[in-house]
């Protein structure tokens, strides 16, 4: 993934569940590439799922929760009520004055966050080890009877509007919008995950209200407990502040389904914000858990992973085509979202940069990667996997995304056989079943006023 493209997609995506590992190496201790993730697994009576994870190597722990719930989860005229929740629920709750969730972490040793994808919404606390109660009851209270009231939606309001003015104003910062709005028709992926300001607007405090008990039901969730903690000790305290929050009754998702891509379309958007035009082109592929996303993964890495990448060593080192050029396999639950991405340098024109990128998809689709292509990219996934899981909130993190959006909690320890048993002969038949150019939408993000812009 190039450089720019790494800042495009922390500005407008920060949401996705990647930014949560990273957020945790600054604070935790490492663990060894050669242990297994041990992990236990309970439910609570009411369908809370719970994961325990110990570390006793340094007095940390974190207490998290991820929310089966994200963008996605609207009515028609009413987006971005996951995302609002996201800064809601951090106003206070019964036992909680205004404001006084986020002085109390700070005041014991702790750091938090929380952010919001399309498809789920993670919080998270990391305190000193002595503090686990502290963090188990702040979450408790999150989840069991936080303030929803006039004021607070007003504030976040305000505070989710400036926000999105501050992504906006960046460079490039509508570019997963853009995307977003290109690629989906029908299914809710469509909306931008911030949501649109006059749906915030709109909605009265009764939604927000029945939108909380909807999706924050305990068997909604699942909390995440990782680090310096005993397993029965932590057993018993999740049960002392979770049990008695109630199970809300259960609702189904039946979102349409979009219909394939055979022709390639093309769009124009603007942004007054850059001086420099970009090209895209970007495909709707098969969900986060199909065994092809992982080999998609695999292309985009073999295509855009570093300054030894194909698209890198061609356009922007050799050729001196362009300024950035990558490719990048974007994980959501229904679709995944894969797009080339390129910046012309000089005279250099949109047409002639993606011209060169399908050159090289030509050669994936009639020849094999290289043997020693092959061995660099298995050698750079290890390198990942070892990442993913080197500090207590990695874990944490992955615990959470594994069993919430793969429904397979193991991935933790068993993905990277996955990427280990992907073939060469497996790369090219995946480049041939998705990455023809009658199955994309080609979009030139050319500097300037957009019609209609907020």
């Amino acid at each position: 993934m190039g450089i720019l493209w790494s800042r495009i997609i922390f500005t407008c995506y920060r949401t996705t569940y990647f930014v949560a590992f990273l957020l945790g190496f600054l604070f935790l201790a490492s663990v060894t590439f050669s242990q297994q993730v041990d992990f236990t697994e309970f439910d609570l009576e009411n369908g809370l799922h719970v994961i325990l994870h110990q570390d006793n190597t340094a007095p940390v722990v974190i207490t998290s929760v991820m929310y089966d719930v994200g963008g996605k989860d609207r009515e028609e005229g009413r987006t971005g009520f996951a995302h609002f929740f996201e800064h809601l629920l951090f106003e206070g709750s019964e036992n909680i004055g205004r404001g006084e969730f986020m002085k109390i972490i700070p005041a014991n040793g702790g750091t938090f966050n929380a952010n919001t994808s399309q498809d789920r919404t993670y919080y998270y606390d990391i305190f000193p080890s002595n503090k686990l109660e502290l963090g188990l009851w702040l979450e408790s209270e999150r989840m069991l009877h936080p303030v929803i009231d006039q004021v607070a939606v007003d504030t976040q309001n305000e505070v989710v509007k400036e926000e999105k003015r501050q992504s906006y104003d960046r460079p490039y910062g509508k570019l997963l919008k853009v995307l977003w709005e290109s690629l989906f028709k029908v299914h809710p992926y469509k909306d931008e995950n911030i949501g649109r300001m006059e749906d915030l607007d709109a909605a009265t405090l009764e939604e927000f209200m029945a939108y909380f008990d909807k999706y924050y039901s305990p068997d909604n969730a699942v909390l995440i407990v990782a680090g310096d903690i005993e397993i029965e000790e932590t057993k018993s305290l999740v049960s002392k502040y979770f049990s008695e929050v109630k199970r809300r009754p259960g609702f189904t998702r039946n979102f349409p389904k979009e219909t394939p891509i055979t022709e390639t379309e093309k769009v124009t958007a603007y942004d007054k914000n850059i001086q420099i035009p970009a090209v895209l082109a970007a495909y709707r592929m098969p969900g986060m858990a199909e065994r092809d996303a992982f080999v998609l993964d695999m292309i985009s890495t073999y295509l855009s992973g570093g300054k030894s990448s194909v698209l890198y060593k061609k356009l922007v080192d050799k050729k001196k085509l362009a300024l950035e050029a990558s490719a990048i396999n974007l994980g959501q639950v229904d679709y995944n979202m894969f797009a080339f991405f390129a910046l012309p340098l000089g005279e250099t024109s949109l047409d002639t940069l993606l011209d060169e990128i399908d050159e090289e998809i030509l050669k994936m689709q009639n020849e094999l990667i290289s043997e020693r292509d092959y061995q660099k990219l298995q050698n750079q996934f290890e390198s990942q996997f070892v990442n993913s899981n080197s500090s207590v909130a990695g874990i944490a993190s992955s615990l959470a995304t594994y069993y919430l959006l793969y429904d397979n909690v193991n991935l933790i320890n068993e993905q990277i056989d996955i990427y280990r048993s992907i073939t060469r002969e497996e790369i090219q038949s995946v480049a041939q079943k998705y990455l023809s150019p009658n199955q994309r939408v080609e979009i030139e993000y050319l500097p300037g006023d957009e019609v209609g812009e907020e």
